[in-house]
């Protein structure tokens, strides 16, 4: 397939996760939405252990010293900030700016200059200057024009660029209560596959790289109800039912995710 024809199956996949309206209407709020607070700690964790795994070493070695990282769908800035003590700058790019505050925020206390830019990539990409390595992690389900972003993101990297995600979707942990609660089956695809065929078939010489995911997805049972419910759009006050009903399908311990480290450039580009 060329790139246009999986350029459009992947918008076609992606758009398949989106969820019924007449069960987004009931929801409490946004289900797609995400916590500043938990990714703060995930920053603390990674700076604890900065240049663990793939997707670290990666953007590491093509760091020069008091260089640049562009941090697309920055968060809290896990995949940059670990590398501090060598990071000129850090131009971070999300579109929350809660995200953006708490990196801004953690970036001070380790003396990091941060250029934040509010708003999702592509569509951004304008206002960005070139880096030396552009980073995604955890972005690319949220991205239906998949090819526009990663053709975005080569064009702003000097030296590389390094793609870290889920082998499957992320809500997909969830499939077994959406069809017990809301009698709704969720899609299977997009997976990281489909993001190495699209960027192979771009002329990028992509490299691919896997691991079990470092963190637990939930420390207790009850954390995993309440993040249900707010992603299946069920009234909080149904955690334990929610709770009960992860046990009897088997959902608990939740599995660690699979994460796949995708990155191209450096050397013999």
């Amino acid at each position: 397939m060329d790139v246009e024809d999986l350029a459009a199956l992947w918008r076609e996949r992606l758009s398949s996760w989106a969820i019924p309206p007449e069960i987004l209407e009931k929801a409490a709020a946004d289900p797609w939405g995400h916590n500043p607070a938990r990714f703060a700690e995930r920053i603390d964790r990674a700076l604890a252990e900065p240049v663990r795994g793939p997707t670290m070493r990666r953007v590491a070695e093509a760091l020069p010293d008091g260089g640049t990282i562009l941090d697309v769908g920055a968060g809290t800035g896990a995949a940059s900030l670990p590398l501090h003590r060598r990071l000129g700058e850090v131009v971070a790019v999300d579109p929350s700016p809660g995200m953006l505050a708490a990196l801004c925020a953690k970036a001070d206390q380790l003396g990091v200059k941060v250029t934040a830019l509010k708003g999702s990539w592509p569509e951004v990409a304008p206002e960005a200057p070139v880096a030396d390595v552009a980073v995604a992690a955890h972005v690319v389900y949220n991205v239906p024009d998949l090819a526009g972003f990663l053709r975005e993101l080569d064009a702003h990297a000097r030296r590389r660029v390094v793609l870290e995600l889920t082998h499957r979707h992320p809500m997909s942990w969830l499939t077994p209560l959406w069809e017990h609660f809301h009698d709704v089956r969720r899609p299977v695809r997009p997976i990281a596959e489909d993001v190495v065929a699209l960027a192979a078939a771009l002329g990028f010489g992509v490299h691919v790289e896997e691991r079990e995911s470092p963190l637990e997805r939930f420390g207790t049972l009850e954390e995993l109800a309440a993040a249900a419910c707010h992603r299946i759009c069920l009234d909080p006050a149904r955690a334990p039912e929610v709770a009960e009903t992860a046990m009897s399908l088997g959902m608990w311990p939740v599995p660690r995710d699979r994460w796949v480290t995708i990155w191209w450039g450096m050397p013999g580009d």
